[in-house]
């Protein structure tokens, strides 16, 4: 009962326009005091929630990408993709794409992916004659493979919560993540065939040459990143710092984008971007300690085991409930809240907890395309000026779906590289 009165109180404050993380605080405090818990152990509750060694990666990812964004990584991204593959039909659609899989390497973050890209790329291709809504659309989908391949700040969060070896989701998301690409392309490929989207021109070896030199840099982040870890040279919270000191060097020695007395606007930029889902987190810890005074996790523990002892409807069960969730709540939110709870009957049912993170990441992920909430798609269509119910994006959710089914019923997809690697 307790649980059903929190989860009401959280939902009246989401509709009455409430932010996310001041619904969490409030609707978890008023439950918390209502049971009489001392008003000291909600303020060390929520600092317990980011006293975090590991999700101090989060703010040197946010930054990396921050400065990535202004030191002009992007762009070179963005024009060494058009080389490669700009030329077929529907050339800018596959570049949006082929771009967040180049991007992906370096930020962390879907939410910089698409805001970045999706203003260089979804008025370039409504200008190109590509609708609105496929524009936006391809934009808000291709922008999670960031958050599924290597460096993931979800991943962080994830691991961080749950104890799940983050080094392990790192190499464990890159198979699922070229597996989104590859099917994005299609997706693409299928709708410039239906829709007689242009293509563009194609560039010969002495064209791309030289864009190719400039993106090199950029390029050689996800091997700093992910080569570090692999031989111990650095834990996933170092390699965040790498990235953002890597990220400072290419702005201001290789692009001359800006200067070291830009530093302090830019890194102003990052610490207000940090704070959005550092407030979450720690608010996140006050609902998550309400939702556990209330036996909420027993109940769900209870329902599943009478529901079935089999790990595979387990995971399906898992993935239903997050899919619906990230149709209401936002993808962080839903994270602290209910993976907690799932991680644990996860382990009691014998599914590898690397296994499980991927799933439930790219569930939550799929959360942020999905209107109403899906931040990602609202970003993508408040750029190209549609309303978020408009955007296309239900064949990219067809896509996700398709590879989540796979990660359950293959583990190997999941379980091969950090086997081999970790």
């Amino acid at each position: 009962m307790e649980a059903l009165v929190l989860f009401a109180l959280l939902i009246g404050l989401l509709l009455v326009g409430v932010p996310v993380a001041i619904a969490l605080l409030l609707s978890g405090a008023v439950s918390l005091l209502a049971s009489g818990i001392p008003v000291n152990i909600l303020a060390e509750r929520m600092l317990g929630g980011i006293n975090s060694y590991t999700l101090m990666a989060v703010p040197f990812f946010i930054a990396a990408a921050v400065i990535m964004n202004r030191s002009g990584v992007t762009r070179h991204i963005l024009d060494f993709a058009y080389c490669l593959i700009g030329h077929r039909r529907g050339g800018t659609g596959h570049v949006n794409v082929l771009g967040s899989l180049f991007f992906s390497g370096m930020s962390g973050s879907a939410t910089a992916d698409v805001a970045s890209q999706g203003r260089m790329l979804i008025p370039r291709m409504m200008k190109e004659g590509y609708d609105a809504p496929f524009s936006a659309g391809i934009t808000a989908a291709a922008s999670i493979i960031t958050s599924i391949i290597p460096p993931s700040i979800v991943m962080i969060i994830y691991g961080a919560i749950t104890n799940t070896s983050i080094g392990g989701l790192f190499f464990a998301g890159i198979v699922p993540g070229f597996m989104l690409f590859t099917a994005l392309i299609g997706l693409v490929f299928v709708q410039a065939k239906r829709r007689d989207y242009p293509h563009g021109e194609r560039l010969n070896w002495s064209q791309t040459w030289p864009v190719f030199l400039k993106a090199l840099p950029a390029l050689l982040a996800p091997i700093l990143i992910l080569g570090g870890i692999r031989f111990g040279i650095t834990t996933p919270t170092e390699a965040g710092v790498v990235a953002a000191v890597y990220a400072i060097a290419l702005g201001i020695l290789v692009y001359r984008e800006f200067s070291i007395w830009n530093l302090g606007e830019i890194l102003q930029e990052a610490a207000v971007a940090t704070a959005v889902p550092m407030f979450i987190i720690a608010s996140s810890a006050i609902f998550g300690f309400a939702l556990s005074i209330s036996g909420f996790g027993f109940v769900v523990g209870d329902f599943m085991k009478d529901v079935t002892t089999n790990p595979i409807v387990f995971m399906l069960i898992a993935l239903a409930f997050i899919t619906v969730v990230g149709l209401f709540l936002e993808s962080t939110s839903a994270l602290l809240i209910f993976i907690p709870l799932f991680a644990p009957l996860a382990t009691a049912y014998g599914v590898p907890d690397i296994q499980f993170g991927i799933l439930m990441i790219i569930a939550l992920m799929m959360g942020t395309l999905t209107p109403p909430v899906g931040l990602q798609s609202f970003i993508a269509s408040d750029i190209a000026g549609i309303s978020i119910l408009r955007i296309d994006i239900w064949g990219a959710i067809l896509c996700i779906l398709l590879i989540s089914l796979l990660v359950i019923f293959v583990p190997w997809i999941t379980m091969y590289l950090p086997s081999t690697f970790i």
